[in-house]
């Protein structure tokens, strides 16, 4: 699917309640188990990546998507891109690179189909995702700093930025 407006198509890394991480391995086209989380923190939605995007970080720019429903690692979601938090981490070495989160939800999702703006969301609920990358990043010896919250055209502007044409 073709970025119009701000539709996106996400790949599923890690389902949303898992207490592990997934990577995409483009190498050999497959998922790998990269880590266990401590006990008792899970993924509070599907986490995965934007395909022909690049990072900060030099991977595919990462996505949450906020739904009601879990899938698996390797899903495809046609999405709409609702906002992003833009991040500079710093690497357990001191290196400092952007490593923005985006946040979108299912075009087929039934419970959000008005959301069309990270703005729209509880406050509460982007202070939870907000201390879940925080924490996650802690936990590598990574320092996760939010420099500023966008809304849907902000995020769709960075993720125009990081597209790269397929080979």
């Amino acid at each position: 699917m073709e970025n119009t407006g701000n539709n996106i198509t996400v790949i599923v890394e890690t389902p949303k309640g898992c207490g592990h991480k997934y990577n995409y391995d483009a190498a050999n086209d497959q998922f790998r188990l990269k880590k266990l989380l401590p006990a008792g923190m899970v993924f509070p939605f599907d986490f995965g990546f934007i395909p022909n995007t690049i990072g900060g970080d030099g991977d595919p720019l990462d996505v949450l998507v906020i739904s009601e429903v879990s899938t698996f690692p390797g899903c495809v979601i046609d999405c709409r891109l609702i906002g992003a938090f833009k991040v500079e981490q710093t690497g357990a070495d001191g290196t400092a690179y952007r490593n923005d989160r985006f946040l979108a939800v299912p075009l087929v999702s039934k419970f959000f189909t008005d959301l069309h703006d990270a703005a729209q969301l509880p406050h509460a609920l982007t202070d939870q995702i907000e201390a879940f990358f925080t924490n996650y990043s802690r936990l590598e010896a990574k320092e996760f700093k939010l420099m500023e919250r966008l809304g849907a055209e902000g995020a769709m502007e960075l993720v125009m930025v990081a597209t790269v044409k397929p080979e």
